[in-house]
């Protein structure tokens, strides 16, 4: 029996589900959680040596008779409960709404932000006045339908500008040199501070936008003056909650998002005067975008892995009782007013999120950028994009967050969840010192969460979103679920093509039922529920994992695991939802050295444009609507 994605207080009370309730549902004890810490940087990379037009529109809009309007809850069509007839609900909240054309797609807003929508404009009205939009920068994007998805003029444009390789930090880099920057992301005409702690006389700082360029990987954008540097002071930690926050750091120096900050993915490199490099990340956004893909930078979950003076959300210093679980000595905050203790100062953005950057910028792909954050703060832009694309490790999400990407895929706004573990963790935000939502929280026990009882239950951090009070499963939206992790240094397992996957998904790729496409699963795992599921749901690939090499309670209990790939369609809205079912989907993307073997590429690649050329078209079920596969692979079992 398939469980809807609507926020359960929205459907009344909801029995736990059978074998993912208790908090500690698919994390085992301490020991899981060492070892997922192990695996932090490179989590989810394969083994294989690596490398380091304008016309007219043509993706179609909705059919004039197809109706998509906001269920009770303001998500999708198909959360009904028992009983309705088939006509949707408008919530209170968007009475009087007026319907916006944005690229083919529409949309129900507020009459009084109809206009907005347009502009980018629609913020959290809790949060203030908060990255005002610039108005007026809409550039014409001249599009067309590729093979692997919609391309913009401007992005094939940019990328056919100068690339440089001087972004890379070279092995054996001195790295006493750490910042990091007053926003996760910033538009046009904003102020940017960055904080910087070095060891080194002077340093300065150097912005490159990252992408293909040629194959070299990004393209200079920026440098600062140089600086006088100095060795900031010790983090504190607030006793209770474990948060380590640098925010008694003194600003370093302040920049301006300028007309040469194109929008993108941006690694701002801090360079000190005795060699010392590290990164900042930063995402710079447009707010009047309607570019068909969105692509969102999981700032989330980096910061839940980041353990920067000793402490995150999984793990820190100390002994707790044996089988207390999750680990006592864990943060319940983290802030993002500190660097990042992994991937050189990027958290997990070179790992999990760069090789898919690099393959839709070098594809030309119609696409924009955003964060977590940026979702939380204007909600509502999600509307004006065809397809939003979650990255390689997407765990942790907020309420606004998880509330903001159902309405949209109720307006047939395809979903990408190219990882695993999508939605599991449950977090909210709170401002700090420097800024409104600089600071992360997640209890992972209700009952210590001082919301509870007293606040939305729905806000409350269970140690996952399955977890009481909230009870609302990621499954009904993913479409599957998480079931556990490959051990660090496992060899990757093969992807298993399933019988009866869709042609478009195999179309160049010469695969067929039972092909087998090695190195590519690995990391954080997926898998099919025969007993939760949407009922069209078809899966694509049903990948063997070897259980002696996971971390997995679903495993151990059955004596089996698998890591499925799934799609399904959105009977209501015609949006497509697809799930890669491992966390190693984008780092398969990067080409191999010549000469490697067993090299996934090639056929991920291909796999991956087949996706987005269908996605942005529109809602994927108008098109490629999905086949239930999966009693063929599962049984009849319900």
């Amino acid at each position: 029996m398939w469980r809807s994605h609507r926020a359960p207080s929205l459907i009344g009370s909801i029995a736990l589900r059978r074998h993912h309730t208790s908090p500690s549902t698919y994390s085992l004890n301490r020991h899981m959680e060492i070892f997922r810490l192990r695996k932090r940087f490179g989590r989810g990379t394969s083994t294989a040596p690596r490398r380091s037009f304008v016309v007219p529109e043509v993706v179609p809009p909705l059919s004039s008779g197809t109706t998509t309007s906001f269920g009770s809850s303001g998500l999708s069509g198909h959360d009904r409960a028992a009983g309705d007839t088939g006509v949707l609900r408008r919530p209170a909240a968007l009475a009087g709404a007026a319907v916006v054309i944005v690229s083919g797609l529409a949309i129900s807003a507020p009459s009084s932000d109809a206009a907005l929508v347009m502009r980018g404009q629609i913020g959290a009205a809790a949060h203030g006045t908060l990255h005002k939009p610039v108005r007026g920068t809409t550039r014409p994007r001249a599009t067309t339908l590729s093979r692997d998805g919609v391309q913009a003029q401007w992005v094939v444009a940019e990328n056919k500008r100068p690339g440089t390789t001087a972004w890379e930090i070279p092995p054996g880099a001195a790295t006493s040199i750490e910042g990091f920057a007053s926003t996760t992301y910033a538009a046009r005409g904003d102020r940017v501070t960055l904080y910087v702690s070095t060891t080194a006389p002077r340093l300065h700082v150097v912005a490159y936008r990252m992408g293909y360029y040629q194959g070299k990987g990004a393209r200079f954008i920026w440098h600062s003056r140089e600086i006088a540097g100095r060795r900031q002071p010790t983090c504190p930690r607030t006793t209770g909650t474990n948060m380590v926050t640098c925010d008694n750091w003194t600003p370093t120096l302040e920049f301006r998002i300028t007309r040469a900050f194109v929008e993108g993915d941006y690694l701002l490199k801090l360079v000190g005067s005795g060699g010392q490099q590290s990164y900042v990340p930063l995402t710079v956004w447009d707010p009047t975008s309607t570019a068909t893909y969105v692509v969102k930078n999981d700032v989330y979950t980096w910061q839940a892995w980041n353990a920067y003076g000793g402490y995150d959300f999984y793990a820190g210093p100390g002994t707790c009782p044996s089988g207390v679980y999750p680990l006592c000595t864990r943060a319940r905050i983290v802030s993002f007013d500190r660097p990042y203790d992994y991937g050189a100062g990027a958290g997990d953005f070179l790992g999990s999120e760069y090789p898919l950057v690099r393959f839709v910028e070098q594809e030309g792909l119609d696409v924009t950028y955003m964060t977590d954050v940026t979702v939380q703060q204007h909600p509502a832009l999600l509307l004006a994009h065809r397809t939003m694309v979650s990255l390689g490790h997407d765990e942790c999400w907020s309420l606004t967050e998880r509330q903001a990407a159902g309405r949209a895929e109720a307006h047939g706004v395809n979903m990408i969840f190219f990882g695993a573990s999508a939605i599991l963790r449950h977090v909210r935000l709170q401002a700090s010192p420097l800024g409104a939502d600089r600071e992360e929280i997640d209890y992972r026990d209700s009952t210590a969460d001082p919301l509870d009882g007293k606040g939305n239950p729905l806000e409350v951090t269970g140690n996952t979103w399955s977890s009481p009070p909230a009870n609302w499963p990621e499954i009904g939206f993913v479409g599957e679920q998480y079931v556990g992790y490959l051990l660090p240094g496992a060899a990757p397992e093969s992807l298993v093509v399933a019988p009866g996957a869709s042609p478009w998904f195999l179309r160049g790729t010469g695969l067929h039922n039972g092909s087998r496409v090695p190195g590519v699963v690995t990391g954080d795992l997926d898998a099919f529920d025969p007993g939760d599921h949407p009922n069209n749901l078809e899966i694509l690939a049903h990948s063997p994992v070897n259980l002696s090499d996971t971390m997995s309670e679903l495993g151990a209990a059955q004596g089996f695991l698998y890591s499925d790939m799934t799609y399904w369609t959105d009977p209501t809205s015609a949006a497509g939802i697809f799930d890669s079912g491992a966390t190693s989907w984008i780092a398969s993307l990067t080409p191999c050295s010549p000469g490697a073997r067993n090299c996934p590429a090639s056929v991920t690649r291909r796999m991956t444009g087949n996706l987005l050329a269908l996605f942005g078209r529109g809602p994927a079920g108008h098109f490629e609507p999905s086949v239930a596969n999966w009693r063929q692979i599962y049984g009849s079992a319900t």
